[in-house]
């Protein structure tokens, strides 16, 4: 079990998080953990742990908030915008917000990835830089 402590912060091994299937109209063969959110007093800032399974997919989406990804193990193919990219244990990312991307696990292990979000849009929804 994680730990909270006396001035907020959270202290646990990933395992200590629940694992959850992202749902079927978003991806395929794929699983998050919500590691830090909101309700862990984080005011800013959610971290999470995503698993691609070999073949996985999380498809295409867009909002109007930053992802800062770095990659744990695995391969894979992420496409921001209109250019994809091939990725491995050690790449990370930066994606824009509002921005349309989406991920492939093109290895032979899961692709594991944290992903940190902001609780909280950070541009306009028609605000695109690209």
């Amino acid at each position: 079990m994680y730990l909270k402590g006396p001035c907020g912060e959270k202290v646990g091994h990933y395992t200590d998080i629940i694992e959850e299937n992202v749902q079927p109209d978003m991806a395929s063969g794929t699983t998050i953990r919500w590691l830090i959110r909101k309700e862990d007093g984080a005011p800013t800032f959610a971290m999470r742990l995503f698993k691609v399974s070999r073949g996985g997919h999380i498809n295409a989406h867009k909002h109007p908030w930053e992802h800062e990804i770095f990659v744990l193990r695995g391969r894979g193919k992420v496409r921001i915008g209109s250019r994809e990219y091939a990725v491995q244990q050690g790449y990370f990312l930066y994606i824009p917000p509002n921005i349309e991307h989406e991920y492939w696990n093109t290895g032979e292990e899961e692709l594991e990835f944290i992903c940190v979000i902001p609780h909280s849009p950070t541009v306009p929804e028609e605000e695109v830089k690209c």
